[in-house]
């Protein structure tokens, strides 16, 4: 878990049947319905994962005949052989095994990662204020509503990936400013050392024995997965995508009754046991289950049916960036069988699920990461004006009504 959530950013997150898809740097002003989510298909047989290929020498790019992206590793190594990357934390949707493996595949592209727990916006300013200089991210990983911010800005390279066309409408913007690389669902993570009956819905969360105890990971006004667990509770409660207010009223009650905590969810408060009962993205719940359970400490995830709330995070190449050959690289490292099956670990949909599936490479042991699909079959996305709509609510009423309050 990490404050990436901060400005509509990362975080366990919750999709309604009229959930939220604006890709991560959509840059549609048009409203569009909100968009389905491809359907969780039913994983065929269990399949080993073809094995990597052997990595060729550090500083040589495979034959361009051999390989259809060699010419664009080969132009990498050639122009920096480096790609700045900003806040991928280790655990959020398994980015740590996903770096390594872009390393372990283009061996002599280094890939470091500035300020892992920054939030989207924070990336946006990033890019920005470093503008021209050797440190300025070449890739991001945004929350819908700064992707769209910076479409607006310009600060994006359009850029059509090779697996494109495997790729669904919803997952990605229509001018190729960015691309979705995964989604997610709400979740409630609960420390059954401190707390041994664990909630499992929205509804559950106001019972007096959850006094002090109920978190959100961040402020839902700057922060992705707090966002979605207003717009989820919102749906749990007779609101809807264009409704937010309910989900405003429901954690407005739950400080006025106490239960709602004051505490930021990090890695470092649910192991102290200060964020016994968090409130984030489900792509985040097998790192916090590992560390948890490494920590002596036992966990219950439960995906609260009342409320379902989808959301993505969108990648794209950073316009006049100083490493342009190995961010698209980078992309099409995260669009890959190998960064698919990458964000699966993590318990995150990838945009190609339906691809890898057919092919054979989603087993039963990996797919078990994953929300039920029946969750996952009522995955929606919001449309960027409704998610502005939103966001103009908790702007205005967050405060006095909860934060303040």
């Amino acid at each position: 878990m990490s404050p990436k959530t901060r400005t509509t950013r990362k975080a366990f997150a919750v999709i309604a049947a009229t959930g939220i898809l604006l890709a991560a740097c959509g840059d549609d002003e048009t409203e569009s319905t909100s968009t389905e989510a491809p359907a969780a298909t039913e994983a065929p047989a269990a399949t080993e994962a073809p094995a990597a290929t052997e990595a060729p020498a550090a500083t040589e790019a495979p034959a361009e005949g051999d390989d259809p992206l060699a010419a664009l590793y080969q132009e990498c190594l050639d122009n920096g052989a480096k790609v700045n990357l900003i806040a991928l934390p280790d655990e959020w949707a398994n980015y740590k095994g996903i770096l390594q493996s872009f390393r372990d595949k283009y061996p002599g592209v280094e890939n470091p990662v500035a300020s892992p727990d920054a939030s989207s916006a924070e990336e946006m300013e990033a890019v920005e204020t470093l503008a021209g200089q050797d440190d300025m991210p070449d890739n991001v990983d945004v929350s819908p509503a700064i992707a769209q911010e910076m479409v607006d800005k310009g600060l994006f390279e359009p850029y059509v990936l090779t697996t494109d066309s495997e790729i669904p409408d919803g997952l990605k913007d229509a001018d190729n400013n960015w691309t979705a690389a995964y989604y997610g669902i709400m979740a409630i993570s609960t420390n059954t050392t401190i707390v041994p009956t664990a909630p499992k819905s929205f509804a559950d969360l106001t019972k007096p024995e959850y006094k002090g105890l109920v978190n959100l990971n961040g402020d839902p006004r700057e922060a992705g997965a707090a966002f979605a667990a207003v717009m989820a509770a919102s749906i749990a409660n007779g609101g809807s995508a264009d409704d937010i207010m309910p989900g405003i009223q429901f954690f407005a009650d739950l400080k006025a009754s106490g239960n709602l905590g004051g505490t930021d969810v990090t890695k470092e408060t649910v192991l102290s046991g200060e964020t016994p009962i968090a409130i984030d993205w489900s792509y985040n719940v097998p790192g916090l289950k590992a560390d948890l359970e490494a920590a002596g400490l036992t966990v219950e995830v439960n995906f609260p049916s009342d409320g379902i709330y989808g959301g993505f995070y969108g990648q794209g190449v950073v316009k006049d960036s100083p490493n342009q050959a190995c961010s698209k690289l980078w992309m099409e490292h995260i669009f890959s069988d190998e960064g698919a099956l990458g964000y699966l670990e993590g318990g995150a949909v990838p945009a190609r699920i339906v691809a890898i599936t057919e092919k054979g490479l989603v087993t039963d042991e990996i797919k078990s990461n994953l929300p039920p699909d029946e969750l996952l079959d009522q995955v929606s996305f919001l449309t960027p004006a409704q998610i502005t709509a939103a966001k103009e609510v908790l702007a205005e009423q967050w405060g006095p009504m909860v934060a303040d309050a």
